[in-house]
This record gives C-alpha cells, structure tokens and sequence, in this order.
C-alpha cells in the first residue's frame, strides 16, 4: 500500500499537465497502488479567493476520489480573514492539515502572522505541509521568477509547539548538509521524496535524516507518478522500511485518528 502526500489537482496555470482531470488522475493512482494522497489545489497558489479554491477541492475529493483523494487547503496569512479559511478548512469540510505556498504568496516563515497559523493549527491538531518550490528556476515563466522558501526560521516555530506535525513538500533538489541536519532534528519534521535526486536517492537520505521522518510524495500530476515509484525500486530499503515510508509514517503522523 502507498500513501502520497502530495499530489494536485486543477490546473497548473502556465500549462496543461498530463492527466490533471481529476478522474484520470484517480484513475493513474489506482493503477500504482496508491491507496490513498493527500491532494493540494494549483488554484490555491495563485488565486486570492481561497475560500473557494478549497470548497472547489473539497467538492473535486468527494465527487471524483473514489475514496482516495483527502483534500488539504491553502492557505494565505498576508490574505485579510485567513484565519476564517483555517476554520473552515478545519471544521467545515473536516480536513486533516493545511498546505501554504510562501514564496508565491510573499511572506517569509518568519512573519508574525505565520507563527499565529503555527498556533492555530498546532490548537486544532491540523498538520501543516510548507511548498519549498512548485518547479525547477529554469522553466519560471519570465514574469515569475519565484526563489525557494527560507526555513530557517521553522525550527523555532516548530520547538514552541511540540505535536504539530510539518512536511516539508518539494525541497529534496536544494535542501541538503547541514540545512537539511538542523530541519530534521526536530522528530515531527517529514520530508517526502518527489524532488529527490540520484540513484539509490533514498537509501543515500537515509544516511542523513532517519527513514521515520521520510514520506513518499510524487508531486503528481506536475512530476511524472513513475518517477517516485522507481525510486523506491532502485533503492534497496527493505520491506520492513519500505512500508514506514509507502504507507504507515504518514498514516501514523498525519492520520493518526485513522490508525
């Protein structure tokens, strides 16, 4: 059984995408065992109104998820009423955590704003998921050149708040050495492997940051789904490990009422 953390749906706004209709996209997770994927919107980078970004996610989870798909909002701390978002994300449509895109918003993880997101979400047992990057600097648009979220400030969030659960999506092509160290000494910090690079990627992680901590993301329909998956077939983890890192690491983290 797998468990993705991260895949999207709608449409990526500066092309089409293979398979970014919903029910091809359920269709292609089914046929790789994936049984089930925690689901962003591309409507909640760039849109303002994401009250209704997140209801249209929602709605796109329970029509056409076949029981796979569990939808996880956006959400904009610089936006006026963000807090109601949270809330609504939270009661209204019952979902598990959040997913913020702070490069694209314009607000660094040091904003007062985001340690008051921090608290709410850590108050309401929600997990946090924080976008390193939607796609690689050399395919930017020219008006669009967004750089790489800064963590530095995350450590210290994260210690004032001792059960909240982040997992940080997309950041395996530049976080790395010491950066990558100092993030994934705090036991609640999860990174998933869809930017990870090189043969043998995951076994080379794992010298580095405990497979406890690693999560199998595919960041599809942007990433091609076979890329993760061969990942795991190229690098030789074990059953017993293999499973932490498919399927109950994130279960047991991010579902933990489900388990």
């Amino acid at each position: 059984m797998i468990f993705d953390v991260n895949v999207y749906l709608s449409r990526w706004p500066f092309r089409r995408l293979p398979h970014d209709e919903t029910a091809a996209l359920v269709r292609r997770l089914k046929q790789n065992q994936i049984q089930q994927a925690l689901a962003g919107s591309f409507d909640g980078v760039l849109h303002k109104d994401l009250m209704a970004a997140n209801q249209r996610l929602v709605k796109e989870c329970q029509t056409s998820g076949e029981g796979i798909l569990i939808p996880v909002g956006s959400i904009n701390p610089r936006l006026p009423g963000w807090e109601a978002d949270v809330i609504a994300c939270h009661e209204q449509w019952k979902m598990p955590g959040i997913r913020l895109h702070p490069n694209y918003h314009e607000y660094e993880l040091s904003d007062p704003a985001v340690k008051k997101l921090f608290a709410m979400a850590a108050e309401r047992g929600l997990f946090i998921q924080i976008v390193m990057r939607m796609e690689d600097d050399r395919t930017h648009h020219p008006l669009m050149q967004i750089p790489d979220v800064k963590f530095d400030a995350l450590p210290g969030l994260m210690q004032q708040h001792d059960q909240l659960q982040v997992t940080i999506l997309n950041g395996m092509k530049s976080l790395r050495g010491a950066n990558l160290t100092r993030l994934t000494e705090n036991p609640n910090l999860t990174i998933e492997i869809a930017m990870l690079e090189g043969v043998g990627g995951i076994e080379k992680l794992m010298k580095q940051v405990p497979y406890q901590q690693i999560l199998f993301g595919s960041y599809f329909p942007f990433f091609y789904l076979e890329s993760s998956l061969n990942k795991l077939k190229e690098s030789q983890l074990g059953q017993e490990i293999e499973s932490q890192i498919t399927w109950e690491n994130a279960k047991n983290r991010l579902l933990p009422s489900q388990t």
